[in-house]
């Protein structure tokens, strides 16, 4: 068409039409998202709470953004509806008709009159501002669209952290009230126990947490890189997992000092019969020590400690911890108890079978002297005066008190030599025999 106008080219009837038939769907499709963003519930529930902080700054905006969304929309909605009416008066517009149309619709002829028209319009720097602003129906289509996002991802935002956190930090902070009322009962409190004293600083995390989730959620939105779709983010639930962690630890502590109450009483008596064992140990020790003190000359026996009375005295402090069902204090000293009581049986043991080393190396040195004397007595030299004169010899050094082991020893092997000389030099009787002498060459 070569007619033209303000705007450009006038536009014919079917042009008109299309015009219209787009405009019309847009701006059902509008209405649509601002009832929609009307009901969210995160709207409502940003318009009723007492925010705080970035919310509150960004909600102020936010609203301000929506009320004039409604009047961009008002004032869409009036052009759309005087374009339909110009196109109605005739069924063939006439060219006055389609000159006024195309200014319309193309044209910056829709007028946001009042303070919606400056909401986001800067003023002139020491004037008025303006009383209103011109749009074409593009311009204020596009504009209200970079409005509804704003919006939207705010809303969403809110209600995505306000769905999330509040909920969760509800349950937790129910299990930390089950695990207080378990830690109070086996004796874990603040001031008293660093479990005490760690769900003493959760609780007062929990309830600052959820005050400053239900004021300011939008403190605790992390806005998805790279996304411009509305919500595009997740809830910030940082200092949440945080504290879920430390209350497990605090859990595995008092499961712990629970199983320390159910088996005390069965540790503390096995620790006591532990300590009794090593207590008759150093006892036998130390009569085993004068008695070879008296039997066994020349000889250094090491001396025997007392039972250490420091240990006693923790299973004491055990017991009445148990008394007291200060099962937190009890648990760590039953662990080191444990540990030392066995040590000290094992050096009790170790002490016995220093001390009682020489009378072992008697009953050795007596065993040999009677083997032999055995042996020669099979063979038929029993009465042979060399073998027992050295017997007895030995004989009287190993039984008599004190004895001095060097030399029984000495005498001991003397009569094995004796011995065996008198065995290698006789005739062996036919179906009679002994033990092999291993002292013999080549035995």
């Amino acid at each position: 068409m070569g007619d033209t106008g303000p705007t450009g080219p006038v536009m014919d009837r079917d042009e008109v039409d299309r015009a219209l038939a787009r405009l019309g769907a847009e701006h059902e499709a509008i209405e649509t998202s601002l009832l929609a963003l009307q009901d969210h519930a995160g709207r409502r529930l940003l318009e009723g709470a007492e925010l705080t902080g970035v919310t509150r700054e960004r909600w102020a905006v936010a609203e301000a953004s929506i009320t004039l969304l409604w009047s961009y929309f008002d004032a869409y909605t009036g052009a759309l509806r005087t374009a339909r009416e110009i196109r109605a008066r005739r069924r063939w517009s006439s060219r006055e008709d389609l000159v006024e149309l195309t200014e319309l619709l193309r044209g910056e002829a829709v007028t946001v009159a009042g303070a919606a028209a400056t909401a986001h319009a800067p003023t002139v720097q020491g004037g008025p501002g303006r009383l209103s602003e011109r749009y074409s129906l593009a311009t204020l289509v596009e504009r209200m669209n970079q409005l509804y996002a704003a919006s939207l991802d705010l809303v969403v935002a809110a209600d995505a952290v306000w769905s999330a956190l509040p909920a969760r930090i509800d349950l937790l902070a129910a299990e930390l009230q089950r695990t207080r009322r378990l830690a109070h009962s086996v004796g874990v409190r603040p001031g008293e126990h660093p479990a005490g004293d760690d769900l003493e600083r959760i609780t007062r995390t929990l309830t600052r947490l959820r005050e400053r989730v239900v004021s300011d959620p939008l403190a605790f939105w992390v806005p998805a890189e790279g996304s411009s779709a509305p919500g595009g983010g997740r809830p910030d639930t940082t200092v949440y997992d945080r504290e879920a962690r430390a209350l497990e630890d605090v859990r595995r502590e008092i499961d712990a000092v629970l199983a320390v109450r159910q088996d005390a009483e069965q540790r503390i008596v096995r620790l006591r019969d532990v300590l009794s064992r090593a207590d008759r140990t150093l006892a036998e020790a130390r009569t085993a020590r004068g008695e070879v003190l008296a039997k066994i000359a020349a000889t250094e026996v090491p001396v025997v400690s007392g039972p250490p009375t420091v240990l006693q005295e923790q299973l004491a402090t055990a017991a009445e911890y148990r008394r007291h069902g200060q099962w937190h204090r009890l648990s760590p000293l039953l662990e080191s108890l444990e540990e030392k009581a066995e040590d000290e049986l094992l050096r009790a043991r170790e002490s016995l079978t220093a001390v009682t080393a020489p009378l072992a190396v008697r009953a050795e040195l007596r065993g040999r002297l009677d083997a032999y004397k055995a042996k020669v007595s099979r063979l038929g030299f029993a009465e042979d005066p060399e073998l027992v004169e050295k017997y007895e010899r030995a004989r009287r050094m190993l039984w008599s008190a004190p004895c001095d082991l060097r030399v029984a020893e000495q005498a001991v092997l003397r009569y094995q030599q004796a011995a065996a000389e008198v065995l290698g030099s006789a005739p062996r009787v036919p179906g009679q025999g002994g033990p092999v002498d291993r002292t013999e060459p080549g035995a």
